[in-house]
């Protein structure tokens, strides 16, 4: 078509290269072919961006470099130069928040990760930094794209420095959804939170052939890496899901009780729960006697809103218990002891799920509550030589560098070392009280009297009733409910009933609280 001087028409010409742009644009979209993509289904699994829209509010996504194409050549490459080069980022909103994303494509080269790839990566995760959002990573990859040699796993470098740097600045949140191996897995570690799904989802350094020539060990890739393992021995996942659907949303609901960063707070919403209910279930669910067990979940939610809260690391340290909840609508974390798992000792594992959850709660301006029903730490020649004095140091370390508000309660028993590591008082916690079922002491009263009295009770003519007398003593001398409270070591001892309420006036109070650390590069925490 040309005009009246026979020049092309530019409106024409124009219409033209905007036709070619949408086709190449629906080209990227979708995907390598419909082979590759009937192959992803048969897996079980959702395609990029398919997972990227159950993650983000409908219509958001804003895609960044999806016309991106690697340049590497030899072993075929140049040959194969798809679109999104087996990654699609972008950002866009989670309950109305933005949320940056990028997740990898396994249609593409398996997911692999090549120089073009990681750049796009790159470039998302410095967007994040930049605009002060979340990143989530949708993670489907073969690991390092072997043709491209170094350039790949230098790529994987410029991940980690990311990580690192974005580390307690923005929330990172890994979800697992095909293989992670090898240095790719280190990732997911360096972030706050890893999400899995089972069957489909799978972490490991080396695989399990790499396993048997070493070691001569067979194992499944589930078996080696999966997500049951992964959220039940090992600890690296915090939370596993039958489905990408419900781990979607549940990435979706975690965001919606984190800040957008660490210069903000969490989201306060609307409770209609009365932040004045009293707790009556309490004075039933707890039993005074210090030896019989309960479930802390079930006191939990009598005191949070609605009875609702979002359980971090549920099936591994199941002796602790790490959870993100509300109270009167303001976001908090609550560490608390589980009387129903190994009478809720302190151990290695638990030191370190605690110490984790304390510092992110801290990172990003969530107050901390501690519910305490501490018979110690766990004894054992495993457990020392496996370093629960370095490990039980973490814990202790996480809480006293914590600046956010700190409140802990005790329920019942509070012993020794780990009454005081345990958020007390002397360590730092703004407010401390108690029930009327307190036991505060070095150790249980009966340890006690035969260490303190042993010589009365091996000179008794009935040792049993001496010892009996000699623990009643102890209990009644320095074990009452407000022996505590006469020294102020706590500051108050409560009515079960009224916990809610204490604790939300408290919160209240130091919603503006202040605090400086000493000036200095950085501690150095106990490994």
């Amino acid at each position: 078509m040309t005009n009246l001087e026979g020049a092309p028409d530019e409106a024409s010409d124009v219409r033209g290269r905007v036709a070619e742009l949408h086709a190449i644009r629906e080209q990227a979209r979708r995907g390598p072919s419909e082979r590759a993509t009937e192959a992803q289904k048969a897996k079980g699994k959702l395609t990029a961006r398919e997972r990227i829209d159950l993650l983000l509010d409908e219509g958001s996504f804003n895609e960044v470099e999806p016309l991106r194409r690697h340049r590497a050549s030899g072993f075929g490459l140049e040959a194969k130069r798809p679109y999104t080069d087996g990654v699609v980022t972008g950002w866009g909103t989670v309950h109305g928040r933005t949320v940056f994303v990028y997740a990898h494509d396994f249609r593409i080269f398996g997911g692999a990760l090549g120089e073009a790839h990681a750049t796009k990566i790159h470039k998302i995760m410095d967007m994040a930094i930049a605009a002060g959002a979340p990143l989530v990573s949708l993670n489907d990859g073969a690991g390092a794209r072997i043709q491209e040699g170094v350039s790949a796993l230098a790529g994987y470098g410029g991940i980690f420095q990311r990580n690192t740097k974005a580390s307690g600045v923005i929330p990172q949140i890994s979800v697992m959804l095909g293989p992670c191996a090898g240095g790719a897995a280190y990732s997911p570690a360096l972030t706050d939170f890893v999400f899995m799904v089972r069957e489909t989802s799978q972490m490991f350094i080396t695989g399990p052939d790499v396993v048997q020539a070493v070691t001569g060990e067979k194992v499944t890739q589930n078996g080696l890496g999966g997500a049951d393992v992964h959220a039940e021995t090992s600890g690296v996942c915090h939370f596993a899901y039958d489905d990408e659907e419900s781990c979607l949303e549940e990435v979706r609901y975690l965001l919606s009780l984190l800040p957008q960063n660490n210069r903000e707070n969490p989201p306060v919403v609307e409770s209609d729960d009365p932040a004045d209910r009293r707790g009556e279930a309490l004075l039933d669910l707890v039993p005074a006697d210090g030896n019989r067990p309960y479930d802390m979940r079930k006191v939990i939610e009598e005191i949070v809103d609605d009875g609702e809260y979002l359980e971090v690391h549920e099936r591994w340290a199941t002796n602790i218990i790490c959870a993100l909840t509300r109270l009167d609508g303001q976001v908090v974390g609550i560490i608390a002891n589980q009387p129903q798992s190994l009478a809720g000792v302190l151990d290695i594992e638990a030191s370190e799920k605690s110490a984790r959850f304390i510092q992110m709660c801290d990172a990003f301006n969530i107050p901390l509550i501690t519910l305490l029903d501490v018979p110690g730490f766990l004894p054992g020649v495993d457990q020392e030589h496996g370093g629960i004095i370095r490990h039980g140091a973490k814990m202790l370390y996480a809480y006293c560098n914590a600046t956010v508000p700190r409140i802990s309660v005790i329920l019942r028993k509070a012993y020794g070392g780990a009454y005081i590591v345990m958020d007390s008082q002397s360590i730092g916690a703004d407010l401390t009280y108690a029930w009327p079922t307190n036991e505060i002491a070095v150790m249980g009263a009966e340890g006690a009297a035969n260490v303190i009295f042993r010589r009365q009770i091996a000179d008794a003519d009935d040792p049993e009733a001496m010892r009996a007398r000699m623990v009643k003593e102890y209990k009644s001398e320095l074990m009452h409910p407000y022996y505590a409270a006469e020294r102020g070591l706590v500051d108050d001892v409560i009515d079960p009933v009224e916990t809610r309420e204490v604790l939300i006036r408290s919160l209240a109070m130091l919603r503006n609280k202040h605090a400086d650390l000493p000036s200095r590069k950085h501690g150095n925490p106990p490994q």
